[in-house]
């Protein structure tokens, strides 16, 4: 892979993510790409899914795939065969590791002993169970459709069933959740042994949410900044004493456990997306896929009928999609490594199953580096920026890295008399308003 001119050949694999859209209930938080009752369309949805990734598999060039992640939308509630044949068709396609990480998020109410079999069978080997929170009161107002008992007899059932590498989501800062609701979900979730990975996500009301209409209308109030900091603070140090190491400001692993397919993101590096609304980043194009469920089965259908599909390149220039009767303008980036994005939202070639694709230029491919690895524990190395890059990270960014430093919101960890490698990281401080140092990268 190269960027603008730069090497990135260095590691070529990519990890895999599958978007399931369907629900049992939307959840009072959630914009995501999900549908509740729409579960009909299953059986015709796989199909597409299937075939776009032969499609796409075709032309991957032999990249290895490191990881794969099925998420959702509620994966675990769809017929499981459906989870056994899309493995199948990945392993036939994607090149998949023989020691890939292959998640599934699943959430208790969908999941049963028989379910877990068959995605072990398969080939599954990380199961992610959203619990959200311990207390049945806070599970209902956020409408979850399960309570904890069927949480812990799911995550009983993946244990029989032989799953050892189990997340359990949780969030904080949740409408009418007390600090000593927070810390009995962390005590209780922290003190289940076969729980070896823990996310806790800051609640974040959007808009078009059940929760969004309720801030709106004045009826729901916020957790505010100094309970959900004291929240976050609390995670942090109950789970390090739990034997939980934080490696992400919002994830927390047992040594080893660490979630490999997250961290291809945070390390900035590429990923194939497939299903309706599933993004991508290859040959430095990011790229979409068809939003709604329909839109999507009939974009790969009309792909798939004509038996040939066109990878998005940044060497395509703007112009007509003859092929699909589509006309627009295209992304390309300039000389000067700018992005023009495209007006028509859709690639040339592909009948409108890609949309909204930008070319990552080096000025933009540097500055994702720096925002995605500052999120990690360990940081970002001047000499994984030198490898990436071909520059120097003091030469493209030492100015905001002093003045980060200097407001103690990043650590430095500066190279020995002799040695090449320094680290900057976040501190504590830094965590708490990390926004405001990633701004400063953009």
């Amino acid at each position: 892979m190269r960027i603008q001119g730069v090497d990135m050949s260095i590691d070529n694999s990519i990890g895999v993510y599958i978007h399931i859209p369907f629900c049992k209930s939307k959840c009072y938080y959630c914009d995501f790409n999900s549908y509740s009752g729409r579960d009909i369309l299953a059986g015709d949805y796989f199909d597409a899914l299937y075939k776009e990734i032969e499609l796409r598999g075709a032309v991957t060039g032999g990249r290895r795939t490191r990881t794969i992640f099925i998420g959702g939308g509620t994966p675990s509630l769809v017929e499981p065969r459906y989870i056994s044949d899309l493995m199948e068709t990945c392993s036939r396609h994607l090149q998949p590791d023989k020691d890939a990480e292959v998640s599934m998020e699943s959430n208790p109410g969908t999941l049963s002993y028989e379910k877990l079999k068959t995605y072990k069978a398969a080939g599954i080997n990380r199961i992610s169970i959203g619990l959200q929170a311990w207390q049945d009161h806070l599970l209902k107002s956020i409408g979850r459709i399960h309570d904890r008992h069927q949480f812990a007899e799911n995550l009983d059932a993946a244990v029989r069933a032989g799953f050892e590498n189990i997340n359990v989501d949780l969030i904080f800062g949740l409408p009418g959740q007390t600090f000593e609701d927070w810390a009995q979900t962390i005590e209780e979730v922290a003190g289940l042994s076969p729980v070896k990975h823990i996310s806790c996500y800051s609640l974040k009301i959007e808009e078009g949410t059940v929760l969004g209409d309720r801030l709106a209308a004045g009826t729901l109030q916020p957790a505010d900044d100094e309970l959900d900091r004291r929240m976050y603070h609390y995670a942090v140090e109950a789970l390090a004493a739990k034997g939980y190491r934080q490696y992400e400001i919002s994830n927390f692993a047992v040594p080893g456990y660490e979630c490999r397919h997250n961290l291809i993101y945070w390390k900035a590096r590429e990923y194939a997306g497939f299903g309706a609304g599933a993004h991508s980043y290859l040959n430095s194009v990011r790229f979409s896929n068809a939003v709604g469920i329909e839109e999507y089965i009939k974009a790969v259908a009309d792909v798939y009928r004509r038996g040939e599909y066109i990878a998005p390149a940044a060497h395509l220039i703007n112009g007509p999609d003859e092929v699909c009767g589509q006309s627009g303008v295209y992304g390309v980036s300039d000389a000067s490594g700018a992005v023009r994005t495209g007006s028509a939202g859709t690639f040339p070639g592909n009948c409108g199953l890609h949309q909204e694709f930008d070319v990552i230029g080096l000025s933009e491919a540097m500055s994702e580096y720096m925002i995605l690895g500052l999120r990690l524990n360990e940081g970002i190395s001047s000499a994984e920026f030198r490898e990436r890059f071909g520059a120097d990270l003091k030469e493209i960014y030492g100015d905001k890295l002093d003045k980060l430093v200097k407001r103690g919101l990043i650590a430095a960890d500066m190279a020995n008399e002799g040695e090449h490698t320094s680290k900057y990281r976040l501190t504590s401080l830094g965590s708490d308003i990390a926004n405001s140092v990633f701004i400063e990268f953009i």
